[in-house]
């Protein structure tokens, strides 16, 4: 519930993992599925995957102990029949084709530094709400951002995404309970690769 994931578990539970993998391998999203229903299995694939890596070599102390520290490029994993990376649903599927932002707050690179993993599925009913919720309750914890109007200190991930949330002030004013002013200067906050455990 509080987004620290139990790799020993999952490890315990692999050959269930391992059914979900196969069931994510097997129905690809098809055409006549909804836009909800394509970003929630592609969501939901990258977090699956991703679990996987880290309980392939578990226990590690960090993500970054993978394919030197470039799992997201370098690891490939199969999706009905095609070869590809995390990067490529990331950034070439989640943010290219479906151009969803709050994404960032939905996928999870298990690490301290990274938005909460969700303890259940996502769904295609309730992606807006839980999107919404999860970009809202991240941006307004002081784990991952400290607010303020003059001189805000944010997670890494404004600065290294800033591109695909347009203006960063200018988003996180839609969903912060303190407003950043416009002359604000900046500050970004150090990314904790250990894992979020």
């Amino acid at each position: 519930a509080d987004g620290k994931v139990n790799y020993n578990g999952f490890k315990k539970d692999k050959v269930k993992l391992k059914k979900y993998l196969d069931l994510l391998k097997k129905n690809a999203p098809k055409s006549s599925w909804s836009r909800n229903e394509k970003i929630v299995y592609w969501i939901n694939a990258y977090n699956a995957h991703t679990i996987n890596l880290v309980i392939q070599k578990y226990p590690i102390s960090s993500i970054m102990k993978i394919h030197g520290g470039d799992v997201w490029h370098k690891a490939k994993i199969n999706v009905g029949g095609k070869t590809m990376t995390l990067s490529d649903i990331e950034n070439k599927i989640l943010i290219g084709k479906y151009k969803e932002a709050r994404v960032h707050f939905a996928i999870n690179c298990a690490a301290k530094s990274c938005p909460p993993l969700m303890n259940k599925a996502w769904s295609a009913t309730t992606l807006k709400k839980d999107l919404d919720k999860r970009t809202r309750s991240f941006i307004n914890s002081k784990k991952y951002n400290t607010i303020s109007a003059k001189s805000p200190k944010l997670s890494k991930i404004f600065e290294w995404y800033a591109k695909d949330f347009g203006n960063v002030t200018t988003f996180i004013n839609k969903y912060s309970k303190v407003k950043i002013s416009k002359s604000a200067k900046i500050k970004y906050n150090e990314y904790d690769w250990a894992l979020n455990k």
